[in-house]
Order: C-alpha cells, then structure tokens, then sequence
C-alpha cells in the first residue's frame, strides 16, 4: 500500500518500478504544483525565480540598460485617487478611476506619489501613518476601508503594471506642504510627526518663512534625513517596485537658511547628497535580494544654479551616477528644454521634460490647457532631445493626450497651438533672487509687458514643428500669430518681417503668417505701438473701464476670496465685502497691466464705504501704493499721509493720479492728498496694474463701487500664441 505524502515528495515504492504512466502522472504533479506555486508567488516575483541578479556589476548593468528603456510617456498620479472620489473598497475600483483606462494607451510607466505632508502615508506603513481622515472633503477616503481587507494601492498598481506591461515606480515628495494653509484642508492634511515635533520645520504658522512654506521640514534635521531614507527603504523591502522617485518640486524648500532668505551652505549641500547617496546604496542592496534592480529618478527644478541654491547639487549627483532618470519642472521652468537634455544626456541619463498643468490666470479666449497646447508642448521637447514625456496632474486617463503626446511622428501631422509661456510661477517662491536663474521669456495676462512705440518688445517663441517637411509631405501647414493687447495700434513682425493684415477677435489680433517665415526652434516675435488715430482736441480714452451695470469680467480677475468675503450686484453697485479675520482673507478685483513709471497714470473710481475700509491699490512695476478710505478719513498706507473725510455717508468719486515718484489722490474733484515724490514703496514682486476691493486679513470691510476707470497711455502686452493647422485635421 502506497503512504499518502505531498505531491512533491512523492516516490514509488520501493517494492516496485515506477511505470511509464506513474512517471507521466509524477511529472504532471510537478508541473502542477510549480505552477499552482508560481501564482501563489504572484507574477511580480516570477521574473526574480527565472533571472536572478546576484552580483553587483550585474546588477548595475541591469540597471542602466532598465533605464535607457524606451518610455514613450510617464504618467504621475498623485496618489489622491484613494482618498478623494468615492468608490467600493476594492482594487477593481481604484483602478477604474486612473489606471485601467490606460490600457493601450501611450503609458509605459506609472509614477504613483502615495506619500502625503511627509509624516502620512497613502499605504500600510510603519515609518509614516497612513491617512485615515474622513472630514471635511476627505469623507471619501478609501484607505482606511483598503488597508482593512488587505488591499495596499501601491500593489494594486504593481500588480496592474505586471499584467499590462507598464513600469511601476513609487514617488515621494521630498516636502509636500497642502498642509501649510491655516484654513481649507490644511489643518487636517497637516501630520502627526510635524504637530508633535515643531521643530523639525522651518517656520511656524505665526512666523513663516520669506521662502517656501512653513510647514517644510528641514533637511537640516538629522532626524528628518533618516526618516526620509526609511520611508524609502520600508517601501523598496515591502513592494517589488521598478524604481523610486525622489520629487524634489513638491515643495522646493529644504532647509531654513534658504527659506528666510539665503543660500544653502556646503554643509547642507552634503547632507542632502548623503541622503541621496545612501538611497542609492539601499536600492542597490535591496537589488541584489530580490535579483533585479531597482532606479532611481528625480524631479528637479530645470536649473544647476537654482538646484544647488536651494540645497541640491544636481551635477554632482549626476556625475556620481545617483539617479537613473532625470525629470523637470512643475511651477516653473528656467531654461529651454534643450538645458536639461544636454545636462542629462553629459551624464548618460536620459530626460524626461514634466509637462504639469497650467496655472496661468486670466486667459480669455486661447487655452493652454487644450490638447492643442499639450501637442505643442510635447512637440518641443521631442524637438530638444527628450527621451520621452512626463505628465504632471493631468488625470484623465481618457484623454487625447496619453495617446497622442508620446508619438513625435504622430504629433507632427497635429494640429497645436504654441505660447510663449504654459507656466508663470514665481522662482522667487522658494530663493531669494531666483528670477535670476530664469533664461525664457515670461508673457501671460498675469505677466504682461509694456509694448514700447520707440523700440519694438521683441520675444523668442519656441517652435518643435518643422514646417518646411509638412509642406513637402503635402500637410499643407498654416500659421496664425495671436496677440491680445489692450489697443489694436500695435505692429507685429516674425524673424524680422512684419505681418499684416490682422483680424480683430475681441482683444486678439489675428494676423497670418507665411510658414517660409517660421523655423524649427528659436523665432524672434516683436511687437511695436503705433500712434493711435484720435481727432485734434479730442481727449484721452480710457483704456480700461468697469461701469459698474455687471459683475467684473475680463480683464478683472478676482484676488483674494479665501473665506467669508463676498462680491455681489445690488441695485446701487457692487458690494465687495471681506468679513473675515483668517490669513489671506480679502475681497479684490485686480487689473493687471503693464504701466510704466514714466507715463501718467489715472485712476477714478466711486464708491461708498459701508464699514471698516476698502481700498485700490496701484502699482507701476517699480511701485506702489494703497489708498485706504476709512469710515472718517482717506490715507495713503506706506507713505503715511492721511487727511479727514466723512466716506460712508454717500457715495463719493476719487481719482488717483500717479507719475514717476508722484501720486495725488482727489475726492469729489478736490486734491484732498499730495504725493509728490513719495511714491516710493516697492511693488510686490514688481507687480504692475490696479486692484479695488475691500480691507485685508486681519481687518475687515465693506463697500458699494459704482464704476472704475483707468487711463494708462501705455499699450499692455498681454499674451502671444502661435497656432499651426494642417489640412485635414
């Protein structure tokens, strides 16, 4: 009688020879078993069973030919799928949202960030707390539900990639601050770890940094150093990633020096190379145990000068061969695409350029969050040299774009629409004189510039298309110049030759242009004012009017309105009310335009104060300055004059004059304030144009406006594009 053993152990008996069909039937039971434990493994560990890397220079070959892998498109998904959209507590669901739409698209690899405020994590963690909190818009958070049936969404991703063929890299942002504001989702993003250990960060609510966020931890830390490199080696341990992510532009504020005002010193610039360094050793360790490697990308600012400013020396990291990919922008970008491919590429890294979404404010009638401005972005960077496209906080996985952007020959017989600037943040943000490090042009409504009549405004507009190879393949391209300026008397000329006949469009000048004229890369856009046609003694227009018969509309943009404020028409005119005490509490709208201090500038509004004060504030670039009315009297707020008068009593009509250093305020066509030479305080990040509205946070106010007017001689640049259509599209 044969013993009953595993199927594994099983032998015939010694008694007797195993027949043919015994051995068939033992060698089917294997096979079955090795499968049946293959699936118990699961396919991620599959691949370490057949090819196992157990040596060092293996693995590092391994390793650089994984990242030279062809990646048409990486998609970044931050991760907030779990904890914002409803949906059943089931891997199937999470991945309805953002994932398995994907599926035949141009996505080779999934960037998933599932870190949050650095102190939360958006899986089962030991290092950080994952993210149970179901207030206030968090009442749809999943990962608690998740977590408690054994559902973790970084392997819902990796096994999702495994089945479809796509890469899965875990991201974490090297300092997440949402959770620096004091209302809106702030308080309840901000972490256990910060709340309990203040002094890990480089501010405090009550005394913020001139830089960055108060909430940033300090690298400077020892402590937040190596809690970073844990969170990194706990998820390389537990998870069968294809590589990690350090993103180091959410948010790009690392160590206090900086953030108050400097510059980051020696010692801080190898603290963070430390940290980097011994990341890349763990991931080379944890490599060679599960047998296959493990990359490293990184997501920087487009920069040396500003990475090494604010305490990241990228080139040497580069040259020391600590990342495997490098990625850039988000808020900003401070060099053409061609700079960070020829930095990449020096150091055998290839580059994806990070296309993130559009912030730009004030936009009318041409988008930069089209599929056309996508396709002209994405064209450009294939045109520069990049290795593939990366998509920041775009997550539709429906969209045109993740099936278009990831094919340069598929792009070129697009239709796009080119603009001088997608992103206009700030660099000051984060570093004192960070500008400075900016080489492209900055032209949206929100940054716009005085178009001179004695010398043309000349920018250089980036083009990836190539024209002349469209139009011998019988693509049959045509090119529009758009250009929106607050007056039509403006000339407009291509490298050199003038375009004319120009359709007017609301604001937007439409003129043709001859696609002999446009080159692949660099084109030199100039724009010159003309002399206006007016008849003889006729007065001065005004270039920008509100009546008051209708909420402000383009080109007023709102400012402000955090929390209870209020913008509303009544019969009498639009009430403007801030009744609120928290920070950034102000109810204002903002007209900005390029004025230039050499030109007389005029601005008159009526208006009747209701309570506390209300305001308009009036800058030329150079500076500024805010006229308070106040319930008994009117002030000029930096320079300190003030003088009486009753404003609440009936609605009134001032008129502010500004010119060089001069500003006079009148009420009621009386010179109530005298100026001279005292405009003097600066505007804020050389602001330029004019806001009305009412007090600012902690102080409140109320006020009903008639009417605004402005008079500005200078005609404002407001926005370019260029777009390129081809017969049958």
């Amino acid at each position: 009688m044969i013993e009953a053993v595993h199927p594994l152990h099983w032998q015939a008996p010694k008694c007797c020879t195993p027949s043919k069909w015994e051995l068939t039937m033992r060698h089917r039971l294997l096979l079955l078993v090795f499968a049946l434990l293959l699936i118990s493994i699961g396919d991620t560990r599959a691949e370490e069973i057949r090819s196992p890397i157990k040596d060092i220079e293996a693995l590092r070959q391994a390793r650089r030919e994984a990242a030279h892998r062809p990646r048409r498109m990486i998609f970044n998904n931050d991760g907030d799928d779990v904890i914002y959209t409803k949906k059943a507590p089931t891997a199937e669901a999470l991945l309805a949202l953002r994932t398995t739409p994907l599926v035949g698209s141009q996505v080779d690899a999934i960037f998933y960030s599932n870190s949050l405020c650095f102190g939360d994590a958006l899986h089962q963690s030991q290092v950080f707390t994952p993210f149970s909190c179901t207030d206030y818009i968090f009442q749809d958070n999943g990962l608690p539900q998740l977590l408690e049936r054994g559902i973790d969404p970084i392997q819902v991703m990796i096994d999702f990639g495994r089945r479809q063929g796509i890469e899965v890299f875990w991201d974490m942002r090297m300092n997440d601050t949402h959770d620096a504001g004091l209302d809106g989702y702030g308080p309840y993003l901000l972490p256990k770890l910060k709340r309990d250990h203040p002094e890990y960060l480089v501010g405090t609510p009550e005394k913020p940094p001139r830089y960055g966020t108060w909430s940033s931890v300090n690298y400077a830390v020892p402590e937040v150093r190596e809690l970073a490199y844990r969170f990194f080696e706990e998820v390389c341990r537990k998870f069968n990633v294809d590589g990690i992510e350090l993103d180091f532009f959410r948010h790009a504020c690392f160590f206090k020096g900086v953030a108050d005002g400097g510059l980051a010193s020696r010692e801080e610039l190898e603290m963070m190379t430390e940290l980097v360094r011994r990341i890349r050793e763990m991931t080379e360790r944890e490599g060679l145990r599960r047998g296959r490697p493990i990359l490293v990308a990184i997501r920087v600012p487009d920069s040396v000068e500003f990475c090494r400013a604010i305490g990241l020396d990228l080139e040497k990291w580069l040259s020391e061969g600590l990342s495997d990919m490098l990625i850039g922008t988000c808020y900003f970008q401070l060099n053409p695409w061609e700079y960070l491919v020829e930095l990449g590429h020096r150091h055998d890294v290839p580059v994806y350029p990070s296309l993130s979404e559009s912030r730009v404010q004030g936009e009318t009638r041409l988008k930069r969050q089209s599929i056309e401005s996508y396709r002209a972005r994405a064209m450009r960077a294939w045109a520069a040299g990049a290795d593939g496209i990366y998509l920041f906080n775009y997550f539709d996985p429906r969209g045109a774009v993740w099936r278009e952007l990831g094919d340069p020959q598929l792009l070129a017989r697009k239709n796009k629409l080119y603009f001088v600037t997608v992103r206009d943040g700030d660099p000051e943000r984060y570093l004192a004189g960070g500008r400075q490090c900016r080489h492209v042009p900055v032209l949206t409504p929100a940054s716009c510039r005085v178009v001179p009549a004695d010398n043309a405004c000349e920018l250089e507009f980036l083009v990836g298309d190539d024209l002349a190879w469209a139009e011998g393949e019988g693509l049959k391209p045509r090119a529009t110049c758009h250009i929106q300026a607050t007056a039509a008397n403006v000339e407009v000329s291509i490298n050199g030759e003038a375009l004319k006949d120009p359709k007017l469009h609301d604001d937007w000048l439409d003129f043709p242009v001859p696609v002999r004229l446009l080159r692949k890369g660099a084109n030199r856009l100039a724009v010159r004012a003309t002399e206006p046609e007016k008849a003889a003694g006729e007065a001065p227009e005004w270039t920008v009017v509100w009546d008051g018969s209708q909420m402000p509309a383009h080109p007023w943009a709102k400012m402000g309105f955090v929390r209870d404020c209020a913008a509303e028409m009544r019969g009498d005119g639009l009430l403007l009310a801030d009744r609120g005490d928290a920070a950034g509490s102000y109810a204002y709208y903002q007209n900005l335009s390029a004025i230039r201090p050499a030109d007389e500038v005029v601005v008159e509004f009526r208006v009747k104060t209701l309570s506390g004060w209300c305001s308009v504030l009036i800058e030329n670039g150079v500076n500024g300055e805010e006229i308070m009315l106040l319930a008994d009297q009117i002030k000029i707020r930096h320079c300190g004059l003030s003088c009486p008068m009753v404003t609440g009593d009936a609605a009134h009509t001032y008129r502010v004059v500004i010119h060089q250093q001069d500003i006079k305020v009148y009420a009621d066509g009386e010179l109530k304030l005298d100026g001279t030479g005292r405009l003097t305080h600066p505007a804020p990040n050389g602001r330029s144009g004019v806001a009305f509205g009412g007090a600012n946070s902690p102080q409140q106010g109320e006020a009903v406006w008639s009417f605004v007017k402005i008079r500005n001689p200078a005609v404002t640049w407001r926005d370019a594009a260029l777009s390129i259509e081809y017969a049958g599209n």
